[in-house]
């Protein structure tokens, strides 16, 4: 079926091209009666404007960008969320690409974001791409960081203080009285695996304890952790860690799962363990799980605001870094010793 153009509707309502398009985009400057009869021919063709078109032609997009690092992390989920809200309040809708730590991927979306010619685009990068942002820009399309420090001061990032939040973890364990610490997290290049294990070190050395024995994992899932975990209960139990302080909560409801499952390891009398994130279910665990909060849906919100803010104030953007403060959420997986 051929599409219905614009010189369509203006034959029908025998008016002009400009007519019609005055009856779309500048409806005041067209008589009542020229109005009724476009708006006749437009119901009678089922003509459906190409918004996209229009947009771009005007040179603003009403949609932007959202490069997230792992969609199947609900983290990710509520900092989209976030996002979504801010940008409905302003009328614009966000397009969401899952990088899935993979750096071609995540220039594949990029390059998708680039010819939508998009507002903007907020992403939580696997590596550095502060070259690739920059030519984003030059074509007229900002970035925020999101999840990401930056000390660039040519860009906007909305990040939580990692290394703050790696100290509270493992000050937290060290208080419960855990001696033997371990840290799991990775892939190792990403910035904020490295800030939060810079952290837990921090207050290791601070409590008088040895710095935690890293294992590093190549994805921070759920499966990732509970083998973990299956690898923690086969060592014996003089050189199995008493206070394991997971990157994120994907992989610290894993360890739990496979500490438990092996049988004879309980948690935490045995093992107490700390995630990071503080995600819905870290709450309704069977074991609940003590989180680092990171406030996720205010992480996206407030790096939407920032974006729309540069989108509209042009090349002359001052550009701002935000850090928000961590917290840390005590549950049952890391219960006080008496």
């Amino acid at each position: 079926m051929a599409t219905i153009s614009v010189k369509d509707v203006a034959a029908l309502a025998g008016v002009s091209v400009g007519t019609v398009s005055n009856v779309l985009n500048r409806p005041d400057r067209v008589s009542p009666a020229t109005l009724e009869r476009v708006n006749e021919s437009i119901a009678k063709l089922g003509f459906v404007r190409n918004g996209a078109a229009s947009q771009l032609r005007a040179g603003l997009s009403r949609s932007v960008g959202l490069v997230v690092l792992n969609a199947a992390n609900p983290f990710f989920s509520d900092m989209a969320r976030g996002a979504e809200d801010h940008a409905a309040q302003e009328g614009v809708s966000v397009l969401v690409g899952n990088s899935g730590e993979d750096a071609q991927r995540e220039a594949r979306y990029l390059g998708l974001f680039e010819e939508q010619r998009v507002r903007g685009v907020l992403i939580t990068p696997v590596g550095n791409v502060s070259h690739r942002l920059e030519q984003l820009r030059q074509h007229g399309i900002p970035t925020v960081l999101v999840d990401r420090q930056t000390h660039h001061s040519s860009f906007s990032s909305v990040a939580v203080d990692d290394v703050e939040g790696g100290r509270l973890a493992v000050g937290h364990l060290a208080a419960t009285g855990r001696r033997r610490l371990a840290f799991v997290g990775g892939p190792a290049g990403l910035p904020q695996v490295r800030d939060r294990l810079e952290g837990a070190r921090n207050a290791a050395r601070s409590a008088g304890l040895a710095e935690p024995v890293v294992h590093q994992v190549t994805a921070m899932t759920l499966l990732a952790g509970r083998q973990m975990g299956q690898s923690f209960a086969q060592l014996p139990s003089a050189d199995r860690p008493d206070g394991v302080f997971a990157a994120n909560d994907l992989l610290a409801l894993g360890i739990i799962q496979g500490l438990t499952a092996a049988g004879g390891i309980r948690v935490p009398e045995d093992i107490a363990v700390v995630g990071y994130d503080d995600i819905d279910f870290a709450a309704s665990a069977a074991v609940p799980l003590t989180s680092i909060q990171q406030h996720a849906t205010e992480l996206g919100n407030a790096a939407m605001g920032l974006l729309l803010e540069e989108a509209s104030a042009g090349p002359g953007f001052e550009h701002r870094q935000l850090i928000l403060k961590p917290g840390l959420v005590v549950r049952a997986s890391t219960t006080l010793r008496a």
